[in-house]
């Protein structure tokens, strides 16, 4: 591909990607560069990757076909005012700013600039991220789908609709900290057996990837999978019925509405301002 991809923001998003696409072979690391206000973030990553970086984020967007906006909501505006005069409408805009909508980047720098919003998680940073992505009018098939491969290179990505990236928000951006304190919680039970806590947690998290794994791989429905290991009368119902009996499912499900709910505030904070 004839493109050249620049990257604002080299925080832990950002540096996942621009390895991933290093080790994947996506670009030449010639058509990769960065800006971060921390050079020597910078300079580590030029080191690990063997891309180089520009001095300022203005000139690396206006030596870049395609940006990635790796920035946190608070300073996103900041962000988009500055570099305004140098976005121009044959460039595309990737963001990975959680709740903030299409609408606020357009109101900045112009209805008539190409806008990809992302939602990516941090298991990115090992090679199996989901990221889900969604667009304007005007991106074309031909970069939506670039934007695609790009994320695909750390993990899975799938488009979707901006009225629910809200709401996935919950479901693939946030949930890694769940399933983190899951592992953590699972390593604690073992611990309380007399288990080793290193061991704990090797075998937790074994345990839970080969779960995901299973579920992907099968295709079973996951109730359908937990039945075949709930023996009549055996241990593992036990497990379940205190599981159920604390409210695991409902505290997960309340979980995600509350984190869907400060999404939505986010976006509508921001898009007031």
């Amino acid at each position: 591909m004839d493109i050249k991809l620049g990257f604002v923001g080299t925080g832990n998003m950002g540096s996942a990607l621009i390895k991933s696409l290093v080790k994947t072979n996506f670009l030449p690391a010639d058509k990769i560069s960065m800006f971060d206000v921390d050079k020597n973030k910078m300079e580590q990553l030029k080191n690990g990757t063997g891309i180089n970086y520009f001095g300022t984020a203005k000139e690396l967007v206006q030596w870049s076909d395609i940006i990635v906006l790796a920035v946190k909501p608070n300073i996103l505006k900041n962000v988009l005012e500055e570099l305004k005069p140098v976005i121009d409408s044959k460039k595309v805009i990737v963001s990975f700013a959680v709740g903030i909508p299409v609408s606020f980047y357009e109101d900045i720098i112009g209805t008539d600039k190409k806008i990809v919003r992302s939602m990516p998680n941090t298991p990115a940073m090992v090679g199996e991220g989901m990221t889900l992505i969604c667009h304007n009018p005007n991106v074309t098939e031909l970069e939506f789908g670039i934007v695609k491969q790009m994320f695909d290179c750390a993990g899975k990505c799938e488009s979707l609709n901006e009225k629910l990236m809200n709401e996935v928000t919950a479901l693939t951006g946030s949930s890694p900290a769940y399933v983190f304190m899951f592992i953590e919680a699972l390593a604690d039970g073992a611990v309380l057996s007399g288990i080793p806590r290193d061991m704990a947690y090797r075998l937790a998290a074994q345990a839970v990837l080969g779960s995901a794994k299973m579920v992907l791989e099968t295709g079973l429905h996951p109730g359908i999978l937990k039945d075949q290991v709930c023996s009549p009368g055996g241990t593992t119902i036990e497990a379940v019925s205190a599981l159920e009996k604390n409210g695991f499912r409902y505290t997960v499900m309340d979980a995600m509405n509350e984190c869907t709910k400060k999404a939505r505030f986010i976006g509508e904070v921001y898009n007031k301002k």
